[in-house]
């Protein structure tokens, strides 16, 4: 009966999508490419309502994601390339295929040898173990997936000493460069050893940068506080002064 339900209610979806696809002069004139962007943007809201544990928040924006799916799947079939019921279809091949400990003979006793099995038969269906990694990913992200793909088959540092080694080396190299071109290919050389430096302490790169952006965000919220208590802009408060207050924000704020 559930199901039905479910099914039911994803029918509606799908029929509302088509209808404002043909009577919505907005939807009308979307295309994949037009509202690409959308998609990103919903699912770092998705995120935010999980970090956030807010169920409430969490039902709107998971909505807002599968709208996504439909909608982008919807134009797809407008086009008369697909719709979304191969969509569902592609994605339940690829479940059953991808755990055959639960739908075939294989067995995987505990979630490390299910992760194994996985990354076994993803590398079997491409053509390079780096295959697959988002372009658009967040920078910090892509960086990390690319090296633990590559640590996966033995392309690793021996211990952790030598990151550190490279992360310096790295420093100096940047502070050597001369044109504008060697800064930006040493500073990115930096951020893919702290990435590894990171992968090697188990720190999750992406996240510590949000954390001390969010530091950074109160600290600097505490200095616009004292600037109005004094009744000043921030642009009459001087360097010193801001500076002070900066530090005095981090036994405060954090």
């Amino acid at each position: 009966m559930e199901c039905r339900e479910e099914g039911k209610r994803f029918q509606e979806l799908v029929e509302i999508v088509q209808r404002l696809r043909k009577e919505c002069p907005w939807d009308k004139e979307q295309t994949n490419q037009s509202i690409k962007n959308n998609l990103i943007e919903e699912a770092y809201e998705l995120l935010e309502a999980i970090e956030e544990n807010d169920d409430e928040k969490m039902i709107e924006e998971l909505g807002d994601v599968l709208l996504q799916v439909v909608f982008h799947s919807q134009i797809k079939k407008d086009e008369g390339k697909f719709d979304v019921v191969v969509v569902i279809d592609r994605l339940i091949k690829k479940l059953i295929k991808r755990h055959p400990h639960v739908f075939g003979e294989s067995e995987a006793k505990n979630a490390e040898e299910v992760l194994k099995q996985w990354h076994q038969i993803k590398q079997e269906e491409k053509s390079s173990i780096l295959e697959g990694i988002p372009k658009r990913m967040p920078a910090l992200l892509r960086s990390y997936k690319v090296q633990d793909r590559m640590a996966k088959v033995g392309f690793e540092w021996e211990n952790i000493n030598d990151v550190w080694e490279k992360v310096f080396e790295e420093i100096q190299e940047l502070k050597e460069a001369k044109t504008y071109e060697e800064k930006v290919h040493e500073f990115g050389d930096i951020l893919t050893a702290l990435v590894n430096l990171a992968r090697f302490l188990k720190i999750d790169s992406e996240e510590a940068l949000h954390l001390a952006t969010d530091r950074s965000i109160k600290r600097f919220n505490y200095i616009e506080q004292k600037a109005k208590q004094q009744g000043k802009k921030l642009e009459e408060m001087s360097l010193e002064e801001m500076d002070k207050y900066w530090n005095e924000s981090k036994g405060v704020v954090g």
